[in-house]
C-alpha cells in the first residue's frame, strides 16, 4: 500500500514554485515562448490576486509571522457581535471535529474580518505540528490577510468563494507548513459574516476538504437563518428534486410579506444576488398573493406548488414560526391547494393591480377577458 505524501504532487509543487518566482519574486516567465510578460505557470487567479495584495501593502515572504490576538476590548466586541453565529456553528463544529479527527485537520470559525471566534477540537500530542496548531487556533487571534498573508481564510473572505490552499501557495514562508480549505459564510441578508476553515499542519493534503467546508458552511448559515426573527419560514425546492440541507432554499417572511432573510440556495433559485437591496416582497417573487402562503401554513398544508413570475414553479413548505413542524412535513405532499384556487388568486391579483380593468388584467395574464370573467364567476359561486 502506498502512503500518500504530505506534500503536493511533484508537478504541482513545481508549478507553485514557478508561480512564486514569477508573481512574487518578479522573475520573467519562460514557459510561453513569444508572449512576453505572460506567466507560464498555472495557478488560480484568486491566488495571484491575494499575493498581489500582500505585495501592495509591503509584505515580504521571508518576514516572520506571529499569530497575535486582537486587544482585549476588541476581542470582547467581536465575541458579542458574533454570539449568534457561534451558537449556530457550534453543533456543526462538533460534527466536523468527529469527521476529520483521524486526518489531524481541525476547524476554525472566523468573523468577517478574519478574527477567530471559535475552534473545533485540536489534534492532541506535544509534537511540533500540535504546537503549531495551537498557535493559530485561539479565539481572538487575527488570521486576516493583512496579518498572516495568503491563507484560505483571507482568500475565502476576499473572493466570497470556497477555496483550497496548498502549502506552498501561502504568501509567507512561515505559513507554508499549513494546508487549508475555506468557505465563506453569508448572513440572512446575504452579507458575508465570516468563514469556516479546515487546516492541517504538515499533514497529507486533502483538497476534498473544500467540498466538506462548503457544505458545512451552508449548514451553519441555515441554522443561523432559522433563528432569524420572522412570521413565516418558507422552505422551497425544485419539483422532482430530493430535498436536503445543501439544496433546500429557506426564506424568512414578515407579516407584511417582506422577505427578511434568505439562504444562498433560495437566492440562487429565485435569481436574487447576495446582498440585494432593497428588500423584496413575496409579490416580487411569487405569482400568488403572500396571504395564500400564510393561509396554507395555518391549515397545515404540507406542500404547495408555487408559480414564479418567470413561469417556473417551486415546491414550498410554509411554517409559521410559532408552530411546530408537522410530523409528516417531509413526506410526499398531500393537502396541496387546488390548481383552480391558485389560478383564481392570480386572476384576482391581476385585476386588483389593474384597478379593476379586466381588459388590462387579461392582457397581463395572456388570457381572454371571457376567461377572466368566467373564473371569477366560478369563484364567487363556490364561495357562496
Amino acid at each position: 500500500m502506498t502512503v500518500p505524501s504530505a506534500s503536493p504532487l511533484p508537478e504541482r509543487s513545481l508549478s507553485i514554485a514557478q508561480a512564486r518566482r514569477e508573481w512574487i519574486e518578479g522573475e520573467p516567465s519562460s514557459n510561453v515562448p513569444g508572449v512576453p510578460g505572460v506567466p507560464g505557470s498555472r495557478v488560480e487567479p484568486w491566488l495571484v490576486r491575494s499575493w498581489q495584495r500582500c505585495l501592495a501593502v509591503g509584505h515580504d515572504p521571508r518576514q516572520r509571522v506571529s499569530f497575535d490576538p486582537v486587544s482585549a476590548p476588541s476581542a470582547r466586541l467581536v465575541a458579542e457581535r458574533n454570539r449568534a453565529l457561534v451558537a449556530a456553528a457550534r453543533p456543526v463544529l462538533d460534527r466536523l471535529s468527529r469527521a476529520i479527527a483521524d486526518t489531524r485537520y481541525f476547524a476554525i470559525l472566523t468573523d468577517a474580518d478574519g478574527i477567530v471566534v471559535d475552534v473545533g477540537a485540536l489534534p492532541g500530542g506535544s509534537d511540533a505540528a500540535a504546537r503549531h496548531a495551537r498557535d493559530l487556533a485561539r479565539i481572538g487571534v487575527d488570521l486576516s490577510e493583512r496579518a498572516v498573508g495568503t491563507t484560505a481564510i483571507g482568500a475565502a473572505l476576499a473572493e466570497h468563494e470556497s477555496v483550497w490552499l496548498h502549502r506552498g501557495e501561502h504568501f509567507f514562508d512561515d505559513t507554508s507548513i499549513y494546508s487549508c480549505a475555506g468557505a465563506p459564510l453569508f448572513g440572512p441578508q446575504g452579507e458575508c459574516i465570516g468563514m469556516l476553515d479546515l487546516t492541517g499542519v504538515q499533514v497529507v493534503e486533502r483538497p476534498e476538504l473544500r467540498h466538506l467546508a462548503a457544505l458545512s458552511a451552508r449548514s451553519i448559515e441555515n441554522a443561523l437563518l432559522r433563528t432569524h426573527d420572522c412570521e413565516l419560514l418558507l422552505q422551497i425546492g425544485w419539483p422532482g428534486c430530493a430535498t436536503g440541507a445543501d439544496t433546500e432554499g429557506l426564506l424568512c417572511i414578515d407579516a407584511d410579506g417582506n422577505v427578511t432573510g434568505a439562504n444562498a440556495a433560495a437566492r440562487h433559485m429565485l435569481h436574487q444576488p447576495l446582498g440585494a437591496r432593497p428588500a423584496l416582497n413575496c409579490n416580487d417573487l411569487f405569482a400568488l398573493p403572500p396571504q395564500m402562503l400564510f393561509d396554507a401554513a395555518r391549515r397545515g398544508d404540507e406542500v404547495l406548488e408555487v408559480p414564479l413570475w418567470s413561469g417556473l414553479r417551486v415546491h414550498a413548505r410554509p411554517q409559521l414560526v410559532d408552530q411546530p413542524v408537522p410530523a409528516s412535513a417531509h413526506a410526499a405532499g398531500t393537502n396541496r391547494p387546488r390548481l383552480r384556487d391558485v389560478q383564481t388568486a392570480l386572476i384576482r391579483k391581476a385585476v386588483d393591480d389593474a384597478r379593476g380593468n379586466v381588459a388590462e388584467a387579461a392582457r397581463a395574464l395572456g388570457i381572454s377577458r371571457a376567461t377572466v370573467y368566467r373564473k371569477l364567476s366560478q369563484s364567487r359561486r363556490s364561495d357562496s
